[in-house]
């Protein structure tokens, strides 16, 4: 700084190196306040090429250039040229996750908005509760249930635009909270419960009868989701009916499985409001496709034909046919036929997984569906697609960067889009665009590791530990993972491997499955450094909903990593024989010799047992000192948990005492 440096030019060398070490120190512990972080802006890169995941759809009816789109970790994003821009209405508000948003049919202007995704995967994302908007997505109102978590369903009575009904799915991973049906009669100022299942079930589905809005059908969906469980059904899970605007319900279940059911779409076909058609994920296989001609007092199966519940299971009705039916899936289904057969809807060159789909009343040839890749359009009934390439919603699990010069670049592995890099900035004055970025792996992707030395040589990863090194100057990626030895039993791997590159050697890397694995060379072989390092605990020794569930329970830990395995991993800046590694079953190990010897933490002070280790952080500065985070979110448990060690993980404090209490974390 001048001053500084006025200062130096008058002093002896003596006095100038000590003056240079005060200052060095003064640096260190100054603290930085606002002010000096006032003049930055965040500037965006992107990218947009593979978009991200879209939970919902809301167009004008009187314009359908005008449209919404609510996006799963994204917010809220608005249009009124079709799509030719977007522009973000929803990012001041409490909640990025999104999962229904309905517009008013009497007033396009007002929007009702359910924040949570209405689904139960694994990269769930939640909410708190309903907003209203009442100037087209200008500014916004929360409306209460904040206790609800995710949000299944909104419809607003066309005859009064202050009684809404909210389908409230609870939570994913705990009991109790919001969950039912709320439905308000002065425009969510009181919401009231017109339909109670349990503290374990919640709503997952309202749709109305579009002839007489006091004809209503419901769906309860009983699933719940932990770290090492997901179970996607049970007894509670039934279709209800209303016949009298809401206030009282029956179930409908005549010619539908006696077993155990699970996730479930339901719609009221408009070309017939006589005809309602089911998709049920049931157990022993006798989930399929049903079909009610008498307004859901009997139904008959049309065909086996269902999806996954826990990710899909919505359908539309095409507006004027009423045997069309389309069905979100990996792959969408339609049907012309009832439900009796099913047909691949055109997929070319789009991306998979679809969830939401608007069809032009006016024209049922175009739609907008949409789903983990974003926002597409067809004019010709799903030939052709048109992709908006604009919506920045990709969802990463993890960045990086390199060391590349004069402009670094970006990595992130990302929620089923990849592994994709880009430049930090360019030369053009319209800044870093979709062309700039690359997908350099395909799948899901999570943990990049950058060569600091040579940024050309790059580790990426796609699930369960599927790890290439990847070659930019060639573009080729050869597969690395370990493999179990002769006689070792197979790896257990989660969705979200953790890898890193040594601090000490730019060609040592580690990864770690329920074993920690070290290469010297690049990942051109392996050595395994440590022996099971988790709790070694059956994850089928916990009751889930106050029970014990069989093997056979409805999609029993479908989409759910086996329990038991490393996530987080840490090496020391200061000393390359410590290492630390955690795992989600709440298991933290520590190594001094490189992986000869471990010692193991499996409690920590304010933390619950078996909490998931979301990461860890050998201090820069102090060899001693090491840094955890823990994310109990998959108990219905949201406290931030930051703990400190100051003997290399042999005792552990608090640190997060003045965080908020709602809100998981990550170091």
């Amino acid at each position: 700084m001048p001053v500084t440096i006025a200062i130096a030019i008058a002093l002896s060398p003596v006095d100038l190196l000590a003056q240079k070490k005060k200052d060095k120190e003064e640096e260190k512990t100054a603290g930085i306040d606002a002010g000096q972080l006032s003049g930055l802006k965040w500037r965006s890169i992107g990218p947009a090429m593979t978009s991200g995941r879209v939970s919902d759809f809301a167009v004008n009816p009187e314009n359908h250039s005008e449209w919404y789109v609510a996006v799963s970790s994204g917010n809220v994003w608005k249009t009124i040229n079709n799509g030719t821009t977007f522009m973000p209405v929803f990012d001041k508000y409490g909640a990025y996750s999104t999962g229904v948003i309905t517009m008013d049919p009497n007033n396009p202007h007002v929007l009702w908005l359910g924040t949570g995704e209405n689904n139960h995967q694994r990269a769930l994302g939640y909410g708190d509760g309903v907003y209203r908007s009442e100037d087209g997505g200008g500014s916004w109102t929360h409306m209460g249930l904040k206790e609800s978590r995710q949000i299944g369903g909104i419809v607003v009575d066309p005859r009064d635009s202050d009684v809404v009904f909210v389908a409230a799915e609870g939570s994913a991973w705990g009991p109790g909270g919001e969950r039912g049906l709320y439905k308000t009669m002065d425009g969510g100022k009181n919401w009231r419960k017109v339909l109670d299942i349990s503290e374990q079930t919640g709503i997952n589905n309202v749709v109305m009868d579009p002839v007489d809005p006091d004809v209503m059908y419901a769906t309860s969906e009983q699933r719940r989701r932990h770290v090492f469980t997901k179970i996607g059904g049970g007894p509670e899970s039934a279709v209800y009916r209303s016949t009298d605007g809401g206030e009282n319900w029956d179930k409908i279940m005549k010619g539908l499985p006696k077993v155990h059911i699970g996730g479930m779409g339901i719609a009221v076909s408009p070309a017939d409001r006589n005809v309602v058609y089911l998709i049920v994920e049931a157990a022993d296989d006798k989930g399929g496709f049903f079909r009610s001609e008498n307004r859901g007092a009997s139904w008959e199966k049309m065909s086996d034909h269902h999806s996954s519940g826990q990710y899909y299971n919505e359908i539309i009705c095409d507006p004027l046919d009423v045997d069309k039916v389309y069905s979100m899936e990996t792959v969408s289904k339609i049907t012309v036929d009832g439900g009796k057969t099913w047909t691949n809807l055109g997929n070319d060159n789009r991306h998979v997984d679809d969830h939401a789909l608007w069809i032009d009343p006016d024209d049922t040839s175009h739609f907008l569906i949409g789903g983990d890749g974003g926002v597409y359009e067809s004019f010709d009934g799903g030939k052709t697609y048109q992709f908006k390439p604009n919506l920045p919603v990709t969802q990463f699990y993890r960045v990086n960067v390199d060391n590349e010069e004069p402009f670094y670049n970006v990595y992130g592995g990302t929620q089923d889009n990849n592994t994709l890099m880009g430049p930090s900035m360019n030369k053009s004055s319209a800044g870093v665009t979709n062309e700039d970025w690359k997908a350099i792996k395909g799948g899901d992707g999570f943990w990049v590791a950058i060569d600091p030395e040579d940024p050309n040589i790059v580790y990426c990863e796609s699930q369960y530990g599927n790890v290439n090194r990847y070659d930019r100057l060639s573009g080729e990626g050869i597969s690395i993972k370990p493999r179990p030895r002769k006689g070792e039993e197979t790896y257990k791997w989660n969705w979200n491997a953790p890898l890193i590159i040594s601090h000490h050697s730019h060609t040592r890397i580690y990864m770690m499955a329920n074993k920690l694995f070290r290469s010297d060379d690049r990942g051109d072989s392996w050595e395994v450094i440590s022996e099971d390092l988790t709790s070694g605990v059956d994850r089928n020794s916990f009751p889930v909903m106050d029970r014990y569930w069989s093997w056979d329970a409805v999609r029993k830990d479908v989409s759910t990593s086996l329990w038991g395995t490393g996530v987080s991993l840490s090496e020391s800046r200061l000393d390359e024989h410590l290492l630390y590694a955690g795992t989600d079953d709440g298991v933290i190990s520590i190594t001094e010799d490189g992986g000869k010897n471990w010692k193991q933490v499996k409690r920590f002070p304010g933390v619950p047992e078996y909490t998931y280790i979301r990461d860890l952080m050998a201090d820069r500065f102090d060899v001693d000192v090491v840094y955890a985070t823990f994310d109990n979110r998959k108990r219905d448990d949201f406290k931030p948990y930051i703990l400190k060690s100051t003997d290399k993980g042999e005792s552990w404090v608090s640190i997060s005492s003045d965080l908020p209490e709602n809100g998981t974390v990550h170091t």
